[in-house]
């Protein structure tokens, strides 16, 4: 078989312009990737990894979720399986993949780090790849700060719960020896989650512990997050994310939310209208804190999680069972930022949809509130989670171009718990010069190699390094 079978240096790009858009201006810029989900204690202590079950498998649902659909037996996915079955049941599934986004990933994962691109991955090719893999694990240059070096990997941006220590960033952003950010991302979904007492019940009492005191009204609530958020700041943190299934932004008074806090603190369960107004609340005052210390805020609406519960119970939530929700977003959506903005607190925002649906309702909506004091203040996020494919990334970015500033994006991030998902940067990179370059091809944008060189390496990178305000530098050659 010839040196590259699948994933050919024009992969996705079918024309001229697309091909000289990314391999002049795309494909040797560094990586931002301000949203994942890696463990920062993998990095502080530079995991090394055992095998490629290890490193590939662990944690990661989206793989679950095809093997189980492909006839694959649980404990091969979550249970007890050896580490090689487990493997070895991943690589008979690739071969059933083509057309999800999963089988370009895997084959893209392959050529980087690990220079395989001369077979696929199947049930004949398993062992050999497994051993080639495995082997090059066990060297020091594929530790978790190794491969993060291995593809230009400048910053990432945890997901962190406000009562996290932040120890492990502590240690990395103390080393000396490592360059690469590793920020915290404040994510308070469980601050909001009044509705599991089983859960609120428990992390408000270590809420209390971290901030000193008790939480008896929901004005020292407010104060006890505060803190917390202010010491995220002192870390570094300079972004907030809102795991939401819907925007809520209900009418309360301050009554009703002390009376409601009072009962969530004491366990007791909330009728429904109680929840809609606490979590109404918790995004309006979640927003005003963002401003308050020049965060931007992220929300990530629109997923329908733990629907079965069954395995709900067995394995626990981020397991694979969670789908695209349908929730009416736009009036809501519209009240919370309408308020932010009267009283001018209204941060940088990014909006996520889980929803294609709601791509155009997000674009409109963001138009709203751009004021003018940052270049692209409202952003509408990347295609995300079962958009995150070649089709979902191409109408995420043909709603914002249509209606919004497509040049003002601040582009791609994994939303990954593995060092190995890093070339969804490069996938991402490839489909938004193969978009620009078929038009410029047509005449529909200019011709003009030079300006949408620029667009390219600004949605790439450069925006990122701007709107966050990382400290990074721009590249403009």
């Amino acid at each position: 078989m010839g040196s590259d079978v699948y994933i050919k240096a024009d992969f996705l790009l079918q024309t001229d312009a697309a091909r000289e858009l990314y391999h002049t201006y795309a494909a040797d810029l560094p990586i931002i990737d301000y949203h994942c989900h890696l463990p920062p204690q993998d990095v502080a202590q530079d995991r090394r990894f055992a095998n490629m079950a290890e490193i590939w498998l662990e944690g990661d649902h989206y793989k679950w979720r095809a093997m189980r659909s492909n006839g694959v037996s649980e404990r091969f996915c979550t249970g007890d399986a050896s580490p090689w079955e487990k493997f070895e049941q991943w690589a008979n599934t690739v071969p059933y993949l083509i057309g999800n986004q999963l089988y370009p990933w895997t084959h893209l994962e392959l050529k980087r780090p690990f220079g395989i691109s001369n077979r696929l991955l199947g049930p004949d090719t398993a062992k050999d790849i497994w051993d080639t893999c495995n082997g090059l694990l066990a060297s020091p240059e594929f530790s978790s700060r190794g491969i993060m070096k291995k593809f230009n990997v400048v910053m990432v941006g945890t997901t962190d719960d406000p009562i996290d220590t932040l120890e492990h960033h502590q240690t990395v952003a103390a080393d000396p020896d490592f360059s690469i950010l590793m920020l915290p991302t404040w994510r308070p979904d469980k601050g909001m989650a009044v509705d599991q007492p089983q859960v609120f019940r428990p992390w408000l009492e270590k809420l209390e512990a971290c901030t000193g005191g008790p939480c008896v009204s929901f004005d020292d609530y407010l104060t006890a997050l505060k803190k917390r958020q202010q010491f995220f700041h002192e870390c570094g943190c300079r972004l907030s994310d809102h795991g939401v299934d819907t925007i809520y932004a209900d009418a309360y008074t301050a009554q009703e939310m002390d009376a409601i806090f009072r009962k969530a603190r004491a366990g007791k369960q909330l009728e429904e209208a109680e929840v809609k107004k606490f979590k109404s609340a918790m995004l309006y005052e979640f927003g005003k804190m963002n401003h308050d210390l020049g965060w931007t805020q992220q929300f990530h609406m629109l997923p329908m999680r733990n629907n079965n519960t069954r395995m709900a119970r067995a394995l626990g939530p981020d397991t694979g069972f969670d789908s695209i929700g349908d929730w009416r977003i736009a009036q809501p959506l519209s009240r919370l930022l309408d308020r932010l903005d009267q009283t001018e607190q209204l941060a940088k925002t990014i909006l996520y949809t889980l929803n294609p649906r709601d791509n155009m309702v997000l674009t409109t909506m963001l138009g709203n509130f751009q004021d003018g004091s940052v270049p692209g203040k409202m952003q509408f996020g990347s295609g995300w989670w079962f958009n995150d494919t070649k089709e979902g990334m191409e109408d995420q970015m043909s709603a914002l171009r249509q209606v919004g500033l497509l040049s003002r994006f601040v582009g791609m991030l994994t939303d990954s718990r593995s060092f190995l998902s890093y070339p969804r940067h490069d996938y991402f990179r490839r489909i938004l010069c193969n978009l620009l370059g078929e038009e410029m091809d047509k005449g529909i944008i200019p011709n003009d190699m030079s300006l949408m060189g620029r667009m390219v390496r600004d949605i790439s990178y450069n925006n990122a390094a701007t709107y966050f305000g990382f400290d990074l530098p721009r590249i403009e050659s």
